[in-house]
């Protein structure tokens, strides 16, 4: 098949992607499918590092300050100005809803979904139920510490922000007791030995976790091209189904939410979805075979409708 042409010819597509270690990992990813697909040479890509708000903004819960806009915010304006040409995210940092100028033109294929416990020198535990009791677990993600704290409710979780790095080397300093991080974050930055993976019935994942997506300016009919021949249509299929609940369910960066859409031997789409209180003290869980375009909404509206009102009042629908 013969390559698809370059928007402009002798200019390079560039890449744009948070400055972070993860994140230029996963835009490296990018550019290699690019270049395999095409048979692009190594001047064809350039890969433009920016430093996003939340980058910059540690002491504070995202909810507190902006929510996940603070991770999309620089690279958008320069995907609209026209200063880059495709933004490469880890899905699960982008909001839900996003501007129609923008368009996901391809996801690349899904890493391990699952957390990973991580504990200090001196802290034996393979699982939550391991930890000592009183551990101090550090996590800005209002789903694990939900999750957690429904576990263990003697833990204490406290804000832990930061790069992978960051947390890594708060958690060795002693600042807390344990952590969860992404398994795919992980395996991307080359710690394969880092952490314990936890089972996917016991800590459901958030919605997009391990999934990378390429966005173009919508308008951009060359770049949708280049981009198609990238897409993973199963993860693609598999994480529209998680954003589409995260929709209809109407929920913000404080809502504690883990959905998983997984794949069946018999070829079906199954999705699994929880919905805690804050405290993790009650929750509602629910799944459905997504066979028809309107399945996660279906199962959003159930959730709702079964929640306590402790989890309902966590959501806008």
């Amino acid at each position: 098949m013969a390559s698809i042409p370059l928007p402009t010819p002798g200019t390079p597509l560039r890449i744009g992607t948070r400055a972070s270690p993860l994140a230029m990992a996963q835009a490296h990813m990018a550019a290699a499918a690019l270049t395999a697909a095409h048979g692009l040479d190594a001047g064809a890509l350039e890969i433009v590092p920016m430093t996003a708000t939340g980058d910059r903004i540690q002491d504070r819960a995202l909810a507190e300050v902006g929510g996940k806009a603070l991770w999309t915010r620089e690279l958008d304006a320069a995907l609209d100005e026209g200063v880059i040409d495709i933004a490469v995210h880890s899905l699960k940092d982008v909001e839900t809803l996003r501007d129609a100028r923008f368009a996901l033109g391809a996801m690349l294929p899904r890493a391990d979904v699952r957390d990973r416990l991580v504990t200090r020198g001196g802290i034996a535990a393979a699982v939550i139920a391991d930890l000592p009791h009183g551990a101090r677990l550090g996590t800005s993600s209002p789903r694990r510490a939900a999750q957690v704290k429904r576990l263990r409710p003697d833990i204490e979780t406290v804000l832990l922000r930061g790069n992978v790095a960051t947390r890594l080397a708060k958690l060795a300093a002693g600042e807390v007791d344990a952590t969860l991080l992404a398994a795919a974050g992980l395996e991307r930055l080359g710690l394969h030995d880092v952490g314990t993976a936890q089972p996917v019935v016991t800590l459901l994942p958030a919605a997009s976790q391990g999934a990378i997506g390429i966005e173009c300016r919508a308008s951009d009919a060359a770049v949708l091209a280049l981009l198609a021949a990238v897409d993973h249509a199963p993860t693609h299929r598999a994480v529209a189904a998680e954003r589409a609940l995260l929709a209809a369910l109407g929920g913000d960066c404080r809502s504690p939410v883990a959905a998983h859409a997984h794949w069946l031997e018999d070829g079906a789409l199954r999705l699994d979805a929880e919905l805690y209180s804050e405290d993790g003290a009650e929750h509602v869980a629910g799944w459905t075979l997504v066979d028809r375009d309107d399945a996660p909404h279906r199962l959003a509206i159930a959730l709702l409708a079964e929640a306590p009102a402790a989890v309902q009042r966590l959501f806008s629908k």
